[in-house]
């Protein structure tokens, strides 16, 4: 089998999540093949090869110094607040190794730098959502998606903020290995398989405001908890003991949403997560959403995300593979 060579670039106030969560994947994988060295090869590089202090008070020491570093299969920029601050240095020797790189991949602000490294130009990239619109301002000719975990145009690939990483890495390593090697790792390190790269940053409930009075978060819970239930603004007033109009404005008031725009994103978000997950039919799941009708559902799916169920399904269901389908016999 092949091995990969990952090159992880190193500097001062470094995220060490950003280091160590997709190192742990690509580790994993070795493990799961029955041989710790094989799958990837995992290298870390600093300028000058002198240990770097993490954003959390680490010390970790590199392999080498990154002109020493022979060139990787792929190279991973992490974040942290060492990207904020200018490095010409480091910011040239990506602009001139990168390309050399099969394939490049930042997490969280590390897109910062392979961006002032000119590696993101003319491509769709993302990064933290506190950081977006830093990237798009600073790179008008980087095209910034702040809703995705993860994003691939071609051999580059970016993620958002720390744990993204992970989601990021075994994406990769099912690309390169196989579901099941994935899965295993997956497994081991306790957490999803695969969060698809389109998904959210946040999920509704992260990304809407939680309500300071207890009837209305109870009732965003209700909404979570219930997505097939009548969830019109009569029903959830009067579970919320109030009168539907006095119901509507505190829940704007305190999510900063609608009641009904509320319960669009929950409900979408809960039909995404089925047909990701199961072989549910979609008129199955349009019922279990609370649509009632898979035309319902088609209109949210092309009103929310810009396009139908099946095609959804089709794009980021996983295919399992033989072994996958072997083992679930």
């Amino acid at each position: 089998m092949t091995q990969r060579t990952v090159l992880v670039v190193l500097f001062d106030d470094v995220q060490s999540l950003d280091v160590s969560g997709p190192a742990e994947v690509f580790a994993g994988a070795g493990h799961c093949l029955g041989d710790p060295g094989g799958g990837y090869l995992i290298r870390t590089a600093s300028l000058d090869g002198r240990p770097v202090r993490t954003s959390s008070g680490l010390t970790l020491i590199p392999d080498s110094a990154l002109a020493d570093a022979p060139t990787p299969h792929t190279l991973l920029v992490p974040g942290g607040p060492g990207t904020r601050p200018a490095d010409p240095e480091l910011t040239g020797w990506l602009r001139e190794n990168g390309p050399r790189a099969q394939r490049l991949v930042s997490v969280c602000t590390g897109a910062l730098r392979l961006a002032e490294a000119g590696l993101l130009e003319g491509r769709r990239a993302t990064t933290h959502w506190a950081y977006c619109e830093r990237l798009a301002a600073m790179h008008p000719g980087v095209e910034v998606d702040p809703d995705p975990i993860y994003v691939r145009d071609g051999h580059v690939a970016t993620s958002a903020g720390v744990t993204a990483g992970i989601d990021l890495a075994l994406a990769l390593v099912e690309e390169d290995l196989g579901r099941e090697v994935a899965l295993t790792v997956a497994r081991h390190l306790v957490v999803f398989l695969r969060r698809p790269g389109n998904q959210a940053q946040f999920s509704v409930q992260l990304a809407a405001q939680t309500a300071q009075r207890e009837p209305l978060r109870e009732v965003q819970q209700w909404i979570t908890e219930h997505p097939a239930d009548d969830l019109c603004v009569d029903a959830l007033a009067a579970r919320a003991q109030l009168s539907p109009r006095h119901f509507a404005r505190a829940f704007q008031a305190d999510t900063g949403l609608t009641p009904g725009k509320y319960v669009e994103r929950v409900r979408v978000e809960h039909a995404r997560r089925l047909l990701e997950d199961t072989s549910d039919g979609v008129e199955e799941i349009s019922r279990a959403c609370g649509y009632g009708t898979p035309e319902a559902m088609r209109r949210a799916f092309v009103k929310v995300l810009g396009t139908a169920p099946a095609e959804y399904r089709r794009r980021f269901r996983p295919v399992p593979t033989a072994a996958s389908a072997t083992s679930h016999r």
